[in-house]
């Protein structure tokens, strides 16, 4: 086995964005170096479960969307609202 092939594994200082800090072994700088976050599971949307939405602005849906507008036709679209309207109707005939 080939001597000096892994990095050197050593002890550092976390200190993260509320000013707490934790000891944790890393092969990241130097002996007893500090790593400062800039981003912590404390403050990032993706662990905190919010501040991310997803919108498309005339994106990947809105170009599909304006494509193949008139793919179907109108008739399309007629009947499936007609079918609605129907259907709301029987049952406000069955519930009078």
């Amino acid at each position: 086995m080939k001597k000096d092939t892994h990095p050197d594994y050593h002890m550092i200082t976390v200190k993260m964005t509320d000013g707490s800090s934790f000891q944790t072994r890393s092969t990241w700088g130097e002996a007893n170096g500090t790593l400062v976050l800039d981003i912590d599971p404390t403050t990032h949307p993706a662990w905190t479960g919010g501040g991310q939405k997803i919108l498309d602005r005339d994106g990947r849906v809105g170009k599909f969307n304006k494509k193949f507008e008139g793919f179907l036709g109108d008739s399309a679209k007629n009947d499936s609202s007609e079918k609605n309207t129907s259907d709301n109707t029987t049952q406000e005939e069955t519930k009078s």
